[in-house]
């Protein structure tokens, strides 16, 4: 669902989109997402309580991060933007591994428990591809009907899951 809401606020920047954007957000979207719970799975215990003091933090920042400027491009003139193309470079990989840090604790859960790993990993990666893919499209249509500032919505919803992430660790 976190890479639905993200793909959805990528859909309602871009407005237009080609195929090459949506391949490309839901290809890294469902590769990080198959491949985090196996390096979870492989991390076992050593590493496990390395990653899980700060994995919310990082998620919480980036997406607070990438949010706050969209709610801040929103507010600047048409042509004074050079808007972020959220399918390309190093916002690609950030959003990627923000959607994805979660299920690093699946796989380390699964592995934990002596489940096999390969299974459920392309199965989380399959369906977040998709979802990705209905995200961005639904996204495009919200914009073209809202406009512009349609974009400070997509900015809350990065931030409402960068909070959600950190609750959810903090509450444990």
């Amino acid at each position: 669902m976190d890479a639905f809401a993200v793909a959805i606020s990528a859909g309602v920047v871009l407005r237009e989109i080609s195929f090459g954007q949506v391949f490309r957000l839901s290809f890294h979207f469902g590769l990080f997402q198959f491949l985090m719970p196996i390096v979870g799975w492989f991390a076992g215990m050593t590493v496990s309580g390395l990653i899980a003091d700060y994995d919310h933090w990082v998620a919480f920042c980036l997406l607070v991060f990438i949010g706050g400027k969209m709610i801040r491009d929103s507010f600047k003139e048409e042509q004074k933007i050079k808007t972020v193309d959220p399918t390309r470079g190093l916002t690609l990989i950030v959003l990627s591994i923000a959607t994805s840090i979660d299920t690093l604790a699946v796989g380390l859960s699964l592995g934990f428990l002596g489940v096999d790993i390969l299974y459920p990993s392309v199965v989380i990666g399959i369906v977040a591809a998709a979802m990705t893919v209905a995200g961005m499209f639904f996204g495009k249509k919200l914009g073209q009907f809202f406009g512009k500032k349609i974009e400070i919505l997509g900015g809350l919803i990065l931030i409402g899951i960068g909070i959600k992430i950190l609750v959810e660790h903090l509450s444990c």
